[in-house]
């Protein structure tokens, strides 16, 4: 009998040690096969939400963006943190709206350690991170060392790997003159051949594409034509604006090809079905109207997400996405503890990438709001156009506070500072010519913008120069389904009084909510007090 019961017993331990072998295997090779995804973020430097192939636009090359697009998740409604890049960054790496982020939410401040960004904790959490290009910036960062300093050492993008460039007259100078000469493909290839062989990687393309300086007339050598564009309508129709367009779009397709080289070599290496590929850009295009203003063409940006592992694609959604959505849809993408970082504004995205619905998916997200400070050195003292946006389905509501300022900038700079004496209004000299950093700085110089200033007294042209920097009132509202290009304020026609005050109200309660000191102060002019690191200009006092 005792045999009998040992003999069972050696064989119910050989059929349990036979299962947990099975349960082990089955269980690393789940685990296997569900690692951890790669990320690879793409964020391209000052371009709209209609300049992509996949949004219909005729005069870009994009094939990268738009196969992603067209295989992936196409969202129609994604807007940046500000329709400046520091600010706009800044959203998106800490999930917080600029404005609750002191001076680490404003141009060319300084980044301080408090504020956390989520690619630290994907750092912990066995991620190997890294960044090309333009990080999170521009911002002031301390000296290597400084560890008494307040302010953060490392990019808040990740540790930099921009060393890679192309040598005078390389691939870069003959795309474009303008084009910076980072090889942001070579950079991205050798952080992945840094990286072990196990361990999931987040890598930052950040392009300094499409920013401008362009080379003029670089649209020739790229066989584009001006008659495939199509112009903004708070831009002139012009041969000059057509061709700017032209030379921005350019860029566009610069960061485009560096992003399919990117895509071809996750392929080639067998990664490409593990990594979550998503691409937008940090705000709008630089022209007048569009960047540093907080209409469509300044904060609305393309965004795709590809990752057809997980996320039914094919798709295009419709749901309104905001910048600090961002950092909490990563974090649970990568199932990564948000512990480190400071409450955050957004929500996650996840249900709607792995759902299987176009259109609107969450119809419990009605607005998406924005906002700006300061941009360029543009007023007395460094004085910003302080902005704040809420953005429906069918409308976007504008409050200027400080309505009384030029929102481009000041009509007139001094010499030096010090100096009283007043360089001509407008920029224009005896002779003219405007002079770009003369006067309305926060618009970046182009041919566009001097055009519209040199003939500013025209009639054909006064609309225009009205509109890109004469003053505005404290509110403005637009429909966006009859007037997508913002030209027609609406804002006192009473037929729109119903959703002016409802915007209005929600505004103001999501500001009251997340603190904003515009509203709830204690000092509320905060904002004009944050050093400047960058250049300055100097004014005189209005």
């Amino acid at each position: 009998m005792m045999i009998k019961i040992i003999v069972q017993i050696k064989v119910f331990v050989s059929v349990l040690v036979v299962v947990l072998a099975v349960t082990v295997f089955a269980n690393s090779a789940t685990a296997k096969e569900q690692r951890q995804p790669n990320i690879l973020f793409c964020i391209s430097d000052d371009q709209s939400y209609a300049h992509t192939g996949f949004a219909g636009c005729q005069f870009v090359k994009t094939p990268a963006f738009d196969k992603l697009a067209a295989g992936g998740v196409y969202f129609t409604h994604c807007y940046a943190g500000s329709p400046g890049c520091a600010p706009s960054r800044s959203s998106l790496v800490t999930g917080r709206y600029h404005w609750q982020n002191e001076q680490s939410g404003q141009h060319s401040s300084g980044w301080l350690k408090k504020y956390v960004p989520f690619i630290d904790l994907l750092d912990n959490n066995g991620y190997f991170t890294g960044c090309t290009g333009k990080g999170v910036g521009p911002f002031e960062y301390a000296e290597k060392g400084d560890a008494d300093s307040l302010f953060r050492i490392e990019d808040a993008g990740g540790v930099m790997h921009s060393d890679i460039n192309y040598s005078k007259n390389g691939e870069s100078d003959q795309y474009g003159d303008g084009i910076k000469s980072y090889n942001y493909f070579e950079n991205f290839k050798f952080f992945m051949n840094k990286k072990e062989a196990d361990k999931p990687f987040f890598f930052w393309y950040g392009c300094k594409e499409p920013h401008r300086s362009y080379e003029k007339d670089s649209w020739v050598r790229h066989g584009k034509k001006l008659s495939d564009v199509t112009v903004p309508a708070f831009l002139p129709d012009n041969e000059t604006v057509r061709g700017d367009l032209l030379d921005y779009a350019v860029e566009i397709d610069w960061f485009d090809l560096h992003l399919s080289r990117m895509v071809a070599y996750l392929e080639e290496i067998g990664e490409l079905d593990n990594t979550i590929i998503i691409v937008t850009a940090d705000n709008g295009m630089p022209f007048p109207r569009a960047k540093a203003n907080a209409y469509e063409y300044g904060v609305h940006v393309p965004l795709v997400v590809y990752y057809p592992k997980a996320f039914p694609g094919k798709r295009v959604v419709d749901d309104m996405v905001s910048f600090v959505d961002m950092a909490p849809t990563v974090l649970e993408l990568t199932g990564t503890s948000n512990d480190g970082m400071l409450p955050m504004a957004g929500k996650s995205i996840t249900k709607i990438l792995t759902s299987n619905k176009q259109g609107i998916v969450n119809k419990d997200k009605a607005y998406v709001y924005a906002g700006r400070e300061r941009h360029s050195s543009s007023r007395y003292e460094n004085w910003g156009y302080p902005q704040r946006v809420i953005h429906s389905q069918d409308h976007l509501l504008i409050w200027n506070a400080k309505y009384d300022r030029w929102p481009a900038g000041a009509p007139q700079s001094l010499k030096e500072e010090g100096s009283s004496v007043l360089r001509p209004m407008y920029g224009i000299d005896e002779a003219g010519v405007h002079h770009k950093d003369w006067a309305f700085t926060d618009v970046d110089g182009s041919p566009t913008k001097s055009i519209i200033i040199e003939r500013h007294g025209q009639s054909e042209m006064k609309p225009f120069f009205e509109l890109s920097f004469g003053k505005r009132p404290e509110y403005e509202l637009f429909d966006l389904n009859k007037d997508p290009y913002c030209v027609n304020n609406i804002a006192s026609d009473q037929s729109y009084d119903k959703t002016f005050k409802t915007l209005k109200r929600a505004l103001r309660a999501e500001l009251t909510a997340s603190k904003d000191p515009r509203v709830t102060g204690p000092d509320k002019e905060v904002f004009d007090s944050y050093k400047r690191y960058s250049s300055m200009r100097y004014f005189p006092k209005p």
